[in-house]
């Protein structure tokens, strides 16, 4: 395996796992992951939510913990990287504002490099037009969005993740075992 240089762009009330299980796991098998967030630099912190399915119309939301962030966001180049990796949360939302954050999803797409999504990711990837004809999955409530952006929704099972070309996404983190899997194969790990 030769170790990748991902990027995890993210903010604010992104979801905890959805945060620190690819951020963590992606490093134990020997990739560099820089995790910056907008306006923010090396050692910031972002707050986390923990999301949870309770029997509810919608997940439930409570505090979770302080993220730190190990690079800066205006020092980011997305050419120097090899992959992206968009977890979802509220974060999404904010993040779909930026234009700086809508470039550098798009350099992924046009260089076709692995790109890895999550839950409301993909409110990120429908704004930085990315989905057209590309089947993608996300948190349910989503799936508007991927289908304005000419997506193709993928209605799977909550802990399942679906792969079109370089793009691997999932409903929630559940999915994480298949979700990861399906990237570290579009990693070469």
């Amino acid at each position: 395996m030769t170790s990748k240089k991902i990027l995890m762009i993210t903010g604010d009330f992104t979801e905890d796992y959805e945060t620190m299980v690819p951020f963590q796991a992606l490093l134990s098998v020997g990739h560099e992951v820089h995790a910056v967030c907008p306006d923010k630099k090396s050692g910031d912190t972002v707050a986390t939510a923990i999301h949870d399915f309770e029997g509810d119309q919608t997940y439930t939301e409570k505090p979770g913990h302080r993220f730190a962030l190990n690079a800066t966001f205006a020092d980011i180049k997305a050419e120097d990287y090899d992959a992206l990796v968009i977890p979802g949360g509220r974060a999404p939302e904010y993040l779909r504002l930026n234009k700086d954050v809508i470039a550098m999803v798009k350099h992924f797409f046009e260089a076709d490099k692995p790109v890895a999504a999550i839950c409301h990711g993909a409110q990120l990837l429908a704004s930085a037009g990315v989905l057209e004809g590309k089947k993608c999955s996300a948190y349910p409530a989503c799936q508007p969005e991927v289908e304005l952006a000419n997506g193709i929704y993928a209605d799977i099972d909550v802990d399942k993740a679906v792969t079109d070309g370089n793009l691997v996404t999932a409903p929630a983190w559940p999915a994480h075992p298949d979700w990861l899997a399906q990237f570290y194969k579009l990693l070469n790990t």
